[in-house]
């Protein structure tokens, strides 16, 4: 009999690393990391209907709506049928949460708690190469040369949304959006014990 394959979920605030996270759980346990940042910038370069629809939304500021994320991440993984994965950046909302939790039993789901101050000084301090997704820090992960991509040369960019002024706001967003999906799962967790795990990290 094929062994159960594993489902499992990270969540966390906007600095807490979780990108890196699930690179390191992935390869150290032989999952598929599936990123909806990943998963969206493909469509938006590739053209697809949903990519033109989210870069209007992105290019005007906004968030993509649930329902484009949504379909973009369920489309990903009904292609992920018969292989063990680790979601990064989905769930993000309940509508989200409860879209997925419509297909699939999640066997784990992590929690990121880390300090306010923390995810602040963070996220001031946080470059992007816009390409690629690639993340730097220049606290504890410059690039090699300054305001420079390590693989491609190409020229960082900081988000205006990880400047001084917009990073309180957004980290209250998320703390608004991300209460509802942590009680889901905590619910689930109280009839099914066992599947949900939060963690602190610094």
């Amino acid at each position: 009999m094929a062994s159960k394959l594993l489902r499992a979920v990270i969540l966390g605030p906007p600095g807490s690393g979780k990108g890196t996270v699930c690179q390191r759980i992935a390869k150290n346990f032989g999952l598929q990391h599936l990123s909806s940042g990943v998963f969206l910038r493909q469509n938006i370069r590739s053209s697809t209907e949903v990519g033109v629809l989210a870069k209007q939304y992105i290019d005007e500021g906004l968030p993509v709506p649930d329902h484009l994320i949504t379909r973009v991440m369920l489309t990903e993984l009904d292609k992920m049928k018969n292989q063990h994965w680790l979601l990064d950046g989905f769930p993000r909302t309940l509508a989200q949460a409860e879209a997925l939790n419509n297909i699939c039993d999640l066997d784990l789901v992590i929690s990121l708690n880390i300090p306010f101050e923390t995810l602040k000084d963070r996220l001031n301090t946080r470059w992007i190469h816009p390409r690629s997704g690639r993340v730097y820090n220049l606290e504890f992960n410059p690039p090699l040369v300054h305001g420079m991509d390590d693989v491609t040369g190409e020229k960082l960019i900081q988000h205006e949304h990880d400047k001084p002024d917009a990073v309180v706001s957004r980290l209250r967003q998320y703390k608004d959006v991300a209460k509802p999906v942590i009680e889901m799962y905590k619910t689930i967790e109280r009839k099914r014990p066992g599947n949900f795990r939060s963690t602190a990290r610094a």
